[in-house]
Formats: C-alpha cells, structure tokens, sequence
C-alpha cells in the first residue's frame, strides 16, 4: 500500500443537494465497535460546518465572522434506525427545512452505501450577533442562500426523509 492508497474519512460528494460520504473510525466506537451515540452530534454538527462552506464558498466561520452572525445550536434531535460500525460509509444528504424568524431547521438523513437509513436528524440552529450572543434575524444574504438552496433541492424533488417526529 502507498500513501495515496488511502481516502479521507469524510469528504463532499454531491451538491445539490449537499452529500457528504464519510468512514467510521475506530475511536468513534465502542469496545463492542458501534458508534457512541455522542458521536452522531459530532456527525451532524460537521455536516451543518461542510454546508455552509459550500453555501458560501468559503471557510463557513469566516463567511459568518464577515456577516457579523454565528449559528449555535437551539436544537438537536434524532431518529436512529441502525447502528454504524468501524470503517463502515454513510452518506449524509443535508437539505433545509422551515426558515424562520431567527432558526432554521437543517434535515440530515444518513444512509448506509446499500441505501439503509442509519439515522435521521433536525439540526436548529439559531443566529446570534457575534460578541453579544443575543439572538438576531437571519441575516438577509443568509436567508437568500438558505431559500435559494431550499428551492434547488425542491426543484429536484430531493426532501430528506421525514426525520424525527
């Protein structure tokens, strides 16, 4: 084996909508080699980061610094189908949901490469003035490219699963 024979862990491999493939690692697992359940929030919450760098073209703290805005977590919710295992793919497919006032709900369904559903996911995120961390509107440009993604993907006929209820 060279050095190139191997493939990152987790990379962009479509994008409209937004699919994300990543691999598994060991210390992702337990001693019985199934995923933490913490660790589908690190999942979720990299898969928000890697959609607005691609949203924004850019580093997606840097695109937010610029807009005066960040995005912390207001809520995070669940559905698990299966369990995932070390050095098993998923894919992530990220499409947005209702855009509100000050949140919007990204929908993250992860499925296995033959098509199993691993787990199902709303991702709220609220948008906060940086520095004061007091809740704003969606800055306009933002609401923009979040509509504009939202309707790409309808137009493709490419919703998520349901997600949790």
């Amino acid at each position: 084996m060279t050095p190139n024979d191997f493939t990152a862990t987790e990379y962009i491999v479509g994008t409209n909508p937004l699919v994300i493939r990543r691999r598994v690692k060991w210390g992702e697992c337990d001693p019985a080699g199934v995923v933490y359940t913490v660790t589908f929030s690190e999942y979720v919450i990299s898969a928000a980061e890697l959609f607005y760098g691609s949203l924004f073209g850019t580093t997606p703290q840097r695109a937010k610094d610029e807009q005066g805005f960040g995005t912390p977590t207001r809520a995070l919710d669940f559905d698990f189908r299966r369990s995932l295992r070390p050095d098993e793919e998923f894919e992530m497919t990220v499409t947005v949901g209702e855009i509100r006032n000050r949140t919007y709900v990204l929908r993250i369904c992860a499925r296995t490469l033959d098509g199993d559903i691993a787990f199902l996911a709303h991702l709220t995120p609220v948008c906060v003035a940086r520095g004061e961390r007091r809740s704003i509107d969606i800055p306009p440009a933002f609401r923009q490219a979040l509509e504009r993604y939202h309707n790409a993907c309808a137009a493709e006929g490419c919703a998520a699963e349901g997600g949790p209820a």
